[in-house]
């Protein structure tokens, strides 16, 4: 009997980022699971209808390390992938290593091959009566040879127990619009919304308006009145004649700093003069009391 094929397979960009992420960042290579369903969608056209199976992966579980859950010869340790597939669908796994060939090894065969021949692990497919046993690879390499900018090379399989074989599939990265909802399925929030005072955001929302309003008042004495939207005029016939403009506002805040500096200089001195006078007294204050 032939195995059941997908047409592609599917996920979402924020996920294939962060596995990356998590194998670059990695000290060595590594490996882990994919996690996800299988959705069969049929198309009408005309008098004929076509499906077509989607693998779409919504998590992933990364080791870290690589052999996390098989031996060197690719012998698969069931207790271990049964540990992390009690709440979700095991699509089946990747591999992550750096400055190889972008293509299954052996031993990712082996370990392919082992998990596929698991019963336990078959799930169903949505949309359908049938089943599927993980048969996702995800292979993640680095160039061969060392490059300027540091880049990742990534490819899909999908393994055919009939032929024992790896079939190459493509790889939709879903990042936004209609397809990405099957990313979430039926979701449901894991706690209510807290009960919220509608007159303390009232009363909040009405001293940050004032707030704001205080914040211009100050801005349009430092600036004369110039506003942010004011800015526009600088594009068009009129740039030329408003650059001046602005370039005079610059000035007297430019001489409106400077006397700011010179009043905070004359009245630095003069806190140090009344600092000196007080050292003075006091010295005159204690010295007359020592003679007495």
């Amino acid at each position: 009997m032939e195995d059941l094929q997908l047409q592609k397979i599917a996920i979402s960009g924020p996920t294939l980022a962060s596995m990356i992420q998590r194998f670059s960042s990695s000290p060595g290579d590594v490996d882990g699971f994919v996690f996800g369903h299988v959705t069969q969608i049929i198309t009408l056209s005309d008098d004929t209808s076509a499906s077509q199976l989607t693998a779409t992966i919504t998590s992933f579980l990364c080791s870290g390390s690589p052999l996390s859950f098989y031996d060197a010869l690719g012998g698969v340790n069931s207790p271990k992938v049964s540990a992390h597939n009690q709440h979700n669908h095991l699509l089946g796994w990747f591999s992550g290593r750096r400055q190889s060939a972008l293509r299954p090894s052996m031993r990712e065969f082996s370990v392919t091959n082992s998990l596929s021949k698991i019963p336990q692990y078959k799930f169903s497919i949505k949309n359908s009566s049938e089943t599927l046993i993980p048969c996702v690879f995800i292979l993640f390499t680095t160039p061969l040879t060392d490059q300027l900018i540091h880049t990742h090379q990534y490819r899909a399989y999908q393994f055919n127990t009939s032929n024992k074989s790896f079939h190459a599939k493509s790889l939709d990265v879903v990042n936004i619009g209609p397809a990405f909802r099957g990313h979430y399925d039926n979701f449901a929030p894991n706690c209510a919304l807290p009960l919220m005072n509608c007159s303390a955001m009232d009363e909040e929302s009405l001293n940050a308006k004032k707030e704001k309003e205080n914040d211009q008042k100050q801005l349009d004495l430092c600036t004369e009145g110039f506003r942010i939207e004011e800015l526009k005029r600088l594009l068009g016939p009129e740039a030329a004649n408003y650059t001046e403009a602005l370039q005079d506002l610059y000035e007297k805040m430019l001489a409106k700093a400077n006397m700011l500096a010179q009043l905070v200089e004359s009245s630095s001195a003069k806190v140090f003069e009344l600092e000196n006078n007080n050292r003075k007294l006091r010295y005159k204050v204690s010295r007359s009391a020592a003679v007495e």
